[in-house]
């Protein structure tokens, strides 16, 4: 994966010290909906109405003239010639998008529903122009004119209530597209079009207005992120705090300073990712194009096969009619649409559960899940580290000061807990800070060498401190941090400790409801481990893990079943991409998010239960859609055929073939609607 959201809050993961590594246009949303691409042509959907007014316009008069069931309703000297007229003008102007998406087509070397149409319409025209020019040279010759105009009137009718179904089911992007306001309040009162804001600018957000840009605000506000985080109630922003374009200031006007645009802003970030996972193709969706292929030949060898046979047993105009019905009944629309259109619902009522889907094709493994592994600290826990305790071993030292000093530029939760402790300290400064993975930092203070390290590496290094100095601590469940010098002496450590989120214990109960085994894994010890796995009724635990490990774990674990991985930091991002699902904590860091395959935008645990919930009906509702698309045609073709004309005197005619084609697209749109977030 290479998409990141780098501007949402960063924070990094485990109970070991990681920190974080640092890494002009205006924002480009997709606000036209009205194309759709079939065999790689691009059809607009102005263009399709207007050719379907013309089309109808044509149509009336051409029912009026033209013989249906052996009965004309108007008669005069010359009409085969305004037959000719009128059906010819239909044909070559109200037909071009499916000629076009049959070019498309064949150049792609994958016929499938245009090609059927065209054929089935061509076949149509070719021949009503035969029988009338037989009709002029004063012989007997029944024309398809009516079934031609009323062909390609429900096509067109079919085609834009596809276009409309997959604009209505798409609409993720067009809600983040209107999510920014169109203009911004420059400071100096001139109003703006975002197109010409620049970093650094500042802007004043007047009362219920929506935030233009991203960036830092400069005063005390109530801001609602709700369509951005999927977060209900109302979030305080103190002075530079980050805001982000398109969430709504409720109550009190305030300045901020733009700090991103274009590309890099949250919402552009936001709609790429929208964007590439509505692109992808999954496994069922790659069926479902193979079917619709093979349905082509199918339809072609049955039709050709149909009208030899009945051009033997009956007549060349009633084997013809055969064999545009064929044609006509067998185009895939509703296998060809049997995925997107689920897609599509799925990626609208995701992004409203505050869940972003990156690779939406994992989730078609939704139903292999046997396993929840989950990060501790910033994933279950809040990620709000106090120091509870500072332990001078060696009481010449100040330890928080000179920890402080080592933590000061990283982003992870216990440093920030402890810098924060340390603000009344005498500040120290320290250089050559280097990150030691898994472990902890080192660097250097008035040319002394020191280390912050887990009790992990105390182990691994034979180093101990009395068991009386601290299991109290451990006890309680809180995570130690040692203080080394350049000759491995433990100087002392700090306690910090943070507490369970909310709603982690709820997605554990809703785990195990759904027989899916929760599992935390942690670099914290064992101690405080089993604290928070007991709090949250969670049954296993692995405590004292490296990056490493996770991946590890999650491949061993998936030798049993199907693994969901949650995690947030820089040290989750291996197991992330290495388990079947991985669904990264939108406040973690970029890399996690990078790694994952949907990310949790408002940070809730919880919200992997509605990931769980919508994935499966997603996928029950795409093998519906495929054996609606599959088995209609099966049973359709060979009526259409004529099998059952022998028997009981039925055949199906193109007019009721593109009617039967086109209710079996509606059916299969409806049915993708039908996908629901509510239980």
């Amino acid at each position: 994966m290479t998409n990141k959201i780098k501007n949402m809050p960063h924070t990094e993961s485990e109970a070991t010290p990681h920190h974080h590594m640092k890494g002009d246009h205006s924002m480009e949303m997709m606000e036209d909906h009205t194309m759709m691409n079939h065999g790689g042509h691009m059809m607009h959907m102005g263009n399709m109405k207007k050719k379907l007014k013309v089309a109808i316009g044509l149509m009336i008069p051409l029912l009026l003239i033209s013989p249906i069931a052996g009965f004309t309703l108007i008669h005069f000297p010359g009409s085969e010639l305004v037959q000719l007229l009128l059906g010819s003008i239909l044909f070559f102007y109200a037909g071009t998008p499916f000629f076009s998406g049959a070019k498309g087509e064949l150049k792609s070397h994958k016929p499938a529903m245009m090609m059927l149409i065209t054929m089935g319409i061509s076949v149509a025209y070719a021949y009503s122009v035969y029988a009338t020019v037989l009709t002029l040279q004063g012989q007997m010759a029944m024309n398809f004119w009516f079934e031609l105009s009323t062909l390609i009137v429900i096509m067109l009718i079919g085609h834009l209530i596809e276009m409309r179904a997959i604009m209505g089911a798409g609409d993720a992007l067009k809600d983040l597209a209107s999510l920014v306001p169109k203009k911004a309040h420059l400071k100096n009162g001139k109003d703006v079009e975002l197109s010409e804001l620049q970093v650094g600018d500042v802007l004043l957000v007047k009362e219920n207005e929506k935030i233009p840009a991203d960036g830092k605000i400069l005063s005390e506000a109530l801001i609602d992120e709700s369509m951005i985080t999927g977060e209900s109630r109302a979030v305080t922003k103190k002075p530079n705090d980050l805001v982000y374009g398109g969430a709504q200031n409720k109550n009190q006007p305030f300045e901020m300073e733009v700090t991103t645009l274009g590309k890099e802003s949250f919402l552009s970030q936001v709609t790429a990712l929208v964007q590439n996972a509505q692109a992808q193709k999954s496994s069922l969706e790659n069926m479902a194009d193979k079917v619709a292929g093979y349905l082509f030949y199918a339809a072609l060898f049955v039709g050709i096969l149909s009208f030899i046979i009945w051009n033997l047993t009956a007549t060349f105009s009633f084997a013809l009619l055969l064999a545009v019905s064929v044609f006509v009944i067998a185009c895939p629309h509703a296998l060809g649409l049997a995925v997107p259109l689920v897609v599509s619902r799925l990626m609208s009522l995701s992004a409203k559960k505050g869940l972003l889907i990156q690779n939406r094709t994992a989730l078609e493994n939704i139903n292999q899940i046997k396993y929840a592994l989950m990060d501790k600290t910033g994933t279950l826990t809040d990620g709000q580290f106090k120091v509870r305790k500072v332990v001078a071993l060696n009481k010449k030292d100040n330890i928080l000061s000179l920890m402080a000093a080592l933590e000061k530029s990283s982003t992870h939760p216990l440093a920030q807990a402890i810098v924060q402790a340390a603000a009344d300290e005498p500040q120290a400064l320290a250089s050559e800070i280097k990150n030691i993975p898994g472990v902890g930092i080192s660097g250097k203070i008035e040319g002394k060498s020191y280390q912050i390290v887990n009790g992990r590496y105390l182990n691994e290094h034979q180093l101990t401190v009395a068991d009386d100095e601290t299991q109290e601590y451990l006890s309680l469940g809180l995570t130690l941090s040692y203080l080394l010098n350049d000759q491995q002496e433990i100087l002392g450590f700090i306690a910090l400790g943070d507490s369970p989120k909310p709603e982690a214990k709820a997605l554990v109960e809703g785990l195990i409801a759904q027989d899916i085994q929760p599992v935390m894994l942690t670099g914290d010890n064992q101690q405080t481990a089993q604290k928070i796995s007991a709090a949250l009724g969670i049954p296993e635990f692995q405590a004292e893990l490296k990056p490493e490990d996770k991946a590890r774990l999650v491949k061993t674990y998936q030798e049993k079943g199907g693994v969901i991985f949650i995690g947030d930091g820089v040290n989750d991002s291996p197991a992330l991409a290495t388990a079947t699902i991985g669904c990264a904590i939108g406040s973690g860091t970029s890399v996690a998010i990078s790694s994952a395959d949907v990310v949790l935008v408002n940070s809730n645990p919880k919200a992997v239960l509605d990931l769980i919930s919508l994935s499966k009906k997603m996928l029950r509702k795409m093998k519906q859609n495929l054996w609606f698309g599959a088995g209609y045609n099966i049973i359709a073709i060979p009526v259409a055929a004529g099998i059952l004309y022998p028997f009981i005197g039925l055949y199906i005619d193109p007019l009721l073939a593109a009617v039967l084609m086109s209710l079996s697209t509606v059916v299969v749109s409806i049915n993708a609607m039908r996908l629901t977030d509510k239980e």
